[in-house]
Parts: C-alpha cells; sequence; structure tokens
C-alpha cells in the first residue's frame, strides 16, 4: 500500500477498473465486510501494492474472476484526487478502463454483495464510492 501523510490526513493510491462488456460497466456493490464505503457501488477496485498496471490485473482477477488474458487494456486514465473528509484520506485514484473479452461469467468475492452490468450514462443513479463518475469520464470518452 501506498501512503504518505498530509497533514492529518493520509494519502492512499488505489486503482479502479472499468470492465467494459456490450456497451456497459460493471458495477459491484461493497459488502459488509470491507473497511471502506460499505454498500456503495464501485468499480473494480484495490490499493496499489506494487506497480499500479500489475495491480490493476491483480484485482480484476481477484474480484470478478477474469483473469488478465480474459481482459483487453482500452485506457489508462491520469490519477485523480478525492479528499474524503469522513475518513480523513486523500485518495488517489488510477482510473482503467477493460475490455472484456471472454464469455466467462462474473464471479465475484468476499468484497461484494451484488453485481451489475449498466450503461454508462446510468452511472449517476447509484449511490457509489467517492469520485467514480470523475474516474469514469477520465477514462470513457462522452
Amino acid at each position: 500500500m501506498s501512503e504518505d501523510t498530509l497533514g492529518s490526513s493520509q494519502v492512499k493510491h488505489v486503482v479502479t477498473c472499468f470492465l467494459l462488456q456490450n456497451y456497459r460497466i460493471l458495477l459491484l456493490k461493497r459488502s459488509q465486510q470491507v473497511g471502506t464505503f460499505k454498500g456503495r457501488w464501485a468499480a473494480v477496485s484495490g490499493y496499489i501494492e506494487s506497480d499500479a498496471d500489475c495491480q490493476s490485473l491483480v484485482e480484476i482477477e481477484e474480484e470478478t474472476g477474469f483473469s488478465p488474458a480474459d481482459v483487453a487494456l482500452l485506457k489508462k486514465g491520469l490519477p485523480g484526487e478525492v479528499d474524503d473528509t469522513q475518513n480523513r484520506v486523500r485518495w488517489i485514484i488510477h482510473p482503467y478502463l477493460y475490455k472484456v473479452i471472454t464469455d466467462k461469467p462474473v464471479r465475484i468475492d468476499w468484497e461484494h454483495i451484488e453485481f451489475r452490468w449498466i450503461a454508462p450514462q446510468q452511472l449517476v443513479f447509484f449511490e457509489t464510492v467517492p469520485g467514480l463518475v470523475q474516474a469514469l469520464s477520465n477514462v470513457l470518452p462522452a
């Protein structure tokens, strides 16, 4: 995990990976077992513990069951910042857009209780983790 201290807030770097299939993106509903944003909708995400590009593929496999051979990178966006005053964290979000190139079904892990494939413009109707709409706009053209 990459952490720095900024005043009384922590800085945490995370990957956020949007998976695209049939013009829809995958949303995952966070379980009560995760550390932050329980019950909120998110893309595949996780703390960066090594190289961000490698971490994105690790998270995709852990959270969906899709191996690196099941996805193709379409775009890597510029990192964005989200200040989370409730948790006293500044999140640095490294966004990715991958195309799913397999017919395998999604297999969620303990971090999530539900998943949905939605049209990207529907994202605004979901209670999401902070910065998700901005992260998507960073990798998906309007």
